[in-house]
């Protein structure tokens, strides 16, 4: 084709100077504009079914990445490292001077990127390029960026360009703007970051550049641009909402739309998933780690349910209603899904038949294959003998998953998932939590500050305790001040009360091992029955006083859920007094991660909050600071009015 600086000159696009400079130095560079062209190149040619992805390293020699196998329903590829087949969650760095909460680079690293920034251009300078454009966003929301890898890291290319909606040269606008630029240089992780992976932010004037040095679409390819979206969106007043989405439909006809957010492992693929039945047609609601008890409960039918989103979610001003409800519409071109929960054929069927059978080819991380094999997802490869890679992941475009909703829609359940340990009374921990809890909107803000990372995450290198993902459970991702997420989110929760707000564990309810079930059947019950309609007497204050609403009971299509489920302490495994031990373990990591909130820049409603928790308030002391409401009048000053009734309270 012409020269890609000459059509860009042509269409009046501005290329800034040092991406100017690698195009017209570098040995050579491949302009692609579909994804097949580049599943074709990443095994170096569609005839090859398998290539390594390798890289002469100074002092280390040849150095295999990953490698790349042809499968015949896409693209497989493998890391060599399993320390890179999880994100690590200490990549973001920032480079430049702008504000920001996060670890800037030469705090880190102890010199200036520029040095590193100079030896990344002249490495990139030194190879045969892939080179195409994107669009990191979704509907016109978001912005125009362009991706500059190593031409053999194709597949990593790949990834990218179906995450982020690939735009060809001869689809780019006239004038158009470029937002972002994505520079790819994995050799420096090896001679720069003792093999770790790193993505460097630098805010221009003019451009928002990420260096990726590794090549795990994870922290870059995915998180990364996150990232760059949220800096647009924070400038902007608005948020992008770390979050799955679905449209569950009862038996009924009743259309309920569940928003499930929550840090990294918090159930935000799963909430796609149908419940399994077991051969006799029951369903296994939970496992007794101790005494190997199983119970179940039959369902004569399931909910339907349509897929809205799968990570992350525009919460955009031109999608909103002002009708007390929030409203999203998907930010991804391809969602990023875990599949570390489909050990076997079966496990998830909709799923695996999607998979083996796509509408358009698929990228496999971390499964095990063979050359011209067809990639199963249950197959996932060992990180070491005996041990299965806990982040097996696959890349499905959104326009092959059935019935996905290409609309803006209003959110009726905006749940939370904690991610939980077994607890007992002799080993205490915060598993705690029933099969779902109702919060009130003021603690369903804490949740969203704290946002607890929790038990044996799969898809980060962790220490496997409760840690924090920070604000909005995004904050990871986001590169500015962690205060103006707090206020935005407090502004959002006050001015949609007819969202109902949960909070749900995973893996596991006291003793007992649930998986992903309690998500899945508080879908199902609350489809059909609504938050809103909870008798008066089945909900009553949580013991422990973080958790909200527990329930009495709840008895789903003639199944009743037995209490044991709905409140922790009622297992005789874990009594009152390791319940109250968790509790105050969960009380203790919430006053320790709100303090770092307390600052002047919070809303003084806020603020109030957060001294609430801090003095161990009950819920209706909650209620009373922001109330909950089901029937609703809209003010369309709602978080006004609330700031001005805290200025008079505190008068």
């Amino acid at each position: 084709m012409t020269n890609l600086l000459t059509v860009l000159n042509d269409k009046n696009i501005i290329i800034p100077n040092n991406i100017r400079e690698v195009l017209t130095e570098c040995r050579s560079y491949t302009v692609f504009n579909t994804t097949g062209e580049l599943s074709d190149a990443a095994t170096n040619g569609k005839d090859n079914i398998e290539y390594e992805v390798k890289y002469d390293v100074p002092g280390k020699g040849i150095y295999a990445e990953a490698v790349v196998q042809r499968v015949k329903n896409g693209i497989s590829a493998n890391y060599t490292e399993a320390y890179m087949r999880r994100r690590d969650p200490g990549t973001m760095v920032i480079a430049d001077n702008k504000p920001t909460d996060k670890k800037r680079f030469i705090d880190k690293y102890g010199y200036e990127f520029s040095a590193l920034q100079t030896e990344t251009f002249d490495w990139l300078k030194k190879q045969d390029l892939a080179v195409f454009f994107y669009f990191a966003g979704r509907e016109n929301i978001g912005s125009l960026g362009i991706a500059i890898a190593p031409s053999n890291a194709a597949f990593f290319a790949l990834g990218l360009s179906m995450l982020q909606e690939m735009v060809a040269v001869d689809d780019l606008k006239n004038n158009a703007v470029l937002k972002s630029v994505i520079f790819v240089a994995p050799v420096f992780r090896h001679t720069h970051f003792n093999g770790k992976q790193v993505v460097v932010h630098n805010r221009t004037e003019s451009i928002h550049e990420l260096y990726s040095y590794n090549l795990y679409p994870g922290p870059s390819a995915k998180k990364g641009l996150y990232g760059v979206m949220l800096t647009e969106a924070e400038k902007e007043n608005w948020i992008i909402a770390h979050c799955s989405a679905v449209q569950s439909i009862s038996p009924y006809d009743n259309v309920t739309t569940f928003m499930h957010e929550g840090a990294s492992g918090g159930g935000k693929s799963e909430m796609h998933q149908h419940i399994i039945r077991e051969p006799d047609g029951r369903v296994l609601l939970g496992r007794n780690t101790l005494t190997g008890e199983e119970r179940f409960i039959t369902i004569p039918r399931f909910c339907t349910f349509n897929s809205v989103a799968d990570d992350m979610a525009f919460c955009h001003p031109s999608v909103q209603l002002k009708d007390g409800k929030m409203r999203i519409i998907d930010a991804e071109n391809a969602w990023f899904v875990r599949v570390d929960s489909v050990k076997q054929y079966g496990d998830d069927p909709s799923l695996e038949k999607n998979t083996i059978n796509p509408l358009l080819p698929l990228l496999f991380l971390n499964i095990e294959t063979q050359p011209g094999s067809t990639a199963l997802i249950w197959n996932h490869i060992q990180d070491e003998p005996g041990k299965s890679c806990p982040n097996p992941r696959v890349i499905i475009p959104r326009k092959s998953v059935p019935n996905v909703v290409n609309r803006p829609v209003s959110v009726d359940i905006r749940s939370f998932g904690l991610r939980a340990p077994v607890c007992t009374k002799e080993n205490p921990s915060y598993g705690i939590a029933g099969l779902f809890h109702v919060l009130p909107p003021a603690l369903a803000w804490l949740w969203r500050l704290v946002a607890p990372r929790g038990h044996n995450n799969p898809s980060i290198v962790s220490s496997g305790g409760m840690e924090s993902e920070g604000v909005g459970s995004y904050w990871p991702f986001a590169t500015g001040k962690r205060i103006p997420h707090a206020n935005m989110l407090l502004k959002q929760i006050i001015d949609t009360p007819r969202t109902t707000f949960t909070l749900v564990p995973n893996q596991n309810i006291g003793v007992w091992a649930v998986g992903f079930k309690p998500q899945l059947l508080m879908r199902e019950y609350l489809t059909r029955r609504g938050a809103a309609q909870l008798k008066s007497d089945q909900y009553q204050p949580a013991r422990c006083p973080l958790l909200g609403y527990e329930l009495n009971y709840l008895t789903l299509e003639g199944s009743k859920i037995p209490s044991r489920f709905l409140k922790v302490y009622s297992q005789p495994e874990v009594g009152f007094e390791g319940y109250d031990a968790g509790a105050e373990m969960l009380e203790v990591f919430f006053k320790n991660e709100l303090q770092k909130y307390l600052k002047d820049e919070l809303l003084h409603t806020g603020k109030r909050i957060i001294e609430a928790c801090l003095s161990n308030a009950s819920i209706e002391e909650y209620n009373e600071i922001v109330p909950m409401s089901y029937e609703y009048e809209y003010s369309f000053n709602r978080i006004e009015d609330y700031e001005q009734s805290s200025v008079n309270n505190r008068l």
